[in-house]
Order: C-alpha cells, then structure tokens, then sequence
C-alpha cells in the first residue's frame, strides 16, 4: 500500500476556493503546457480527484500545480484542476495562485508586479499590487477571447425551449440571458441553477460540436453561466456559473467574465476600452476591460482583463493513502 503526500496552501478568490499544491506535484511529459495538462488526465488524474473531490475537497473545490514554464517569456508553468476536470485556463484560480506564490516567496518574477504564466490555454499575463507582504490585487490579462456560436437552440424540461450563446474565455460557456423562458438567476434557488445547468450542459454536449478553432483538445462544455440583475452597488451585471456535478461558482468567474465580454462584443454591446463590473452568487465582484482586439482563425475576439483578490486561509498536508477506500474521492449528486 502506498501513501502520496501532498502539502497545500489554501484561500480562496472572491469567495470560491484555491488549492495551492505546493509539494507532491507529479512529473509531467510535454513539450507545452497544453501538453502536459494532456499527460496528467491520461496518467494522473486520480491525483485531481484526490484532491478536489470529497472528502478531502468538495463540489467547490478548485486548485493548482506550479511547474518550470515551457516558454521563455514566462515565469512559471500553472496545471489547473477542479471538480470539473484539468482545465485549460482558470481565472479565479490564476489570481489564487498568483497571490499565494507571491506572498510566499515561491515564485521570483523576472520583472517585479508582473507574472508572465504558461497556462495549457497560452500566455497568461498577471500584473499584482503589493502592500507588503499582501497581495492587494491580481489583474489577469487572459488569453483570446470570442463569440463562438450565436442563438443556439436548446431545450429542458424545466425551462423549455432557450437560446443560448456559446463565447470562449479559456473555457467555454453556454450564457444563458433574459428571454421568453428565463427571466434572471434570482428567480430560482442554488440547486435549481445546478439541477438546471446540468441539463443544459449535457443537452448541448449532445447536439453540438464544440471546438476551439486552433487546439482540438479544448473541447465540449464543462460550465453554464446563467445571468441576471446585479444586487452590489457598483456592479454591471451578475452571473452564476455552474462548474463540475453540483458547484455554482462562489466569484463571478474570470474565464466566465471574459466569455461574456467577448460575447457582448461579438454582438456589438461593448468595444475595447469598455468595463464590465460582473457580480457573483455570493455578490462578489470582478472589473472585466476589453484590452485590445484582435483575432481567432478568422473570428473577430477580443483581449480580456479580469481583475479581483484573493486570500489565504490556512495550510493542509493531505495524504492519498492507498489503503483507504475513497482514496480517488466521490460526488454525490
């Protein structure tokens, strides 16, 4: 029987957690990032389960693994998991960890208050103020970002027919907004945005292909982002985004912010330059910017910023011991 020892620095970003990974990290193959996010699901990714799902997680539970960057003109290397799966790119989770390893000393920038990170998704850029030891706040510039497909057609039973639009942020996101049969994410509780969002999800997983023009392995729809009127003064708009079997998003989700900015240019609401104030479940807040345009095999996208804060709340030590018999985790839901 073996025992796999991991060490974790955990916070969370807006409100939804980060699990810093700082020992027990495997080796991964890969020339890229993206690579080796490939490598961890095909060999590791009962170490992700471990770690994220019960009981030593839980349906919220997000993190990270640190690496040596693939690249030159970055700092360091991020892996991101979730209940969800090994995501390409993770924005709360991005400023999570760009706090933590800061604050801690485990990451030297080349260039002080600016963290160049090789994500699986491309080069992710993070400006931080520091007061301090504090990390005050992270400013993620993200990865392109783009209106995928327009009035996609859905249907569930408790909602009827919809339509949707599906925008990529570094994830995908179907973006369900106000129409004959959805007036606001208030209107419905927690469980029922979940029990809601898993039919969407698996709905359009089952009609439509959903592929990143450039990376074939950035496919399908892990997430839902349902909307609906901000509550926080200051706010623009709020969101709900569904992740994994049963977690709604405790931040207002940053690859799910700059999905929506990208769909609000891609329909001509917004234009570089503009700011989207999005608001959480909880009424937490990113500042989304629309940096700069630009292109995506052809497809008009857009340069996202996504700022917010992150906290650390405490250090865990957790073993994935192999006489245990939930040493993998489960989901209940």
């Amino acid at each position: 029987m073996a025992v796999t020892e991991f060490e974790c620095i955990d916070g969370h970003t807006c409100g939804n957690p980060v699990r810093l990974v700082t020992k027990g990290a495997p080796e991964l193959h890969g020339d890229t990032q993206a690579e080796r996010r490939l490598d961890f699901l095909q060999r590791y990714d009962w170490i992700r389960t471990g770690l994220m799902y019960e009981p030593r997680g839980h349906a919220q539970m997000s993190g990270a693994f640190l690496y040596p960057p693939t690249r030159d003109d970055c700092d360091v290397a991020v892996l991101y998991i979730e209940t969800s799966g090994c995501l390409p790119m993770c924005g709360h989770g991005t400023i999570g960890v760009v706090t933590m390893a800061i604050e801690h000393g485990i990451v030297t920038p080349k260039t002080p208050g600016v963290l160049n990170l090789d994500t699986p998704a491309g080069k992710v850029v993070a400006e931080y103020t520091q007061v301090g030891r504090k990390v005050k706040s992270v400013k993620l510039t993200n990865v392109p970002s783009f209106l995928f497909m327009q009035d996609v057609e859905v249907e569930i039973a408790a909602l009827g027919k919809l339509k949707v639009d599906i925008a990529y942020g570094g994830n995908f996101y179907p973006i369900v907004e106000a129409q004959q049969n959805y007036r606001d994410m208030g209107d419905y509780t927690p469980a029922q945005l979940v029990a809601m969002g898993n039919e969407l999800r698996d709905y359009i997983n089952a009609h439509y292909e959903i592929v990143h023009p450039l990376d074939a392995n950035i496919r399908g729809v892990r997430h839902v982002q349902w909307t609906g009127a901000p509550k926080t003064p200051g706010s623009h708009a709020a969101n709900a985004v569904l992740y994994g079997a049963a977690a709604l998003d405790r931040s207002p989700c940053g690859t799910g912010t700059s999905a929506r900015l990208a769909q609000r240019y891609g329909r001509g609401l917004m234009k570089k330059g503009d700011v989207l104030v999005h608001e959480s479940i909880i009424g937490s807040q990113f500042t989304g910017t629309i940096e700069a345009e630009t292109e995506v095999a052809g497809i008009p996208a857009i340069i996202p910023g996504i700022e917010g804060w992150a906290i650390t709340t405490g250090y865990n030590r957790i073993l994935l011991d192999d006489a245990d018999p939930y040493v993998h985790g489960f989901v209940v839901g």
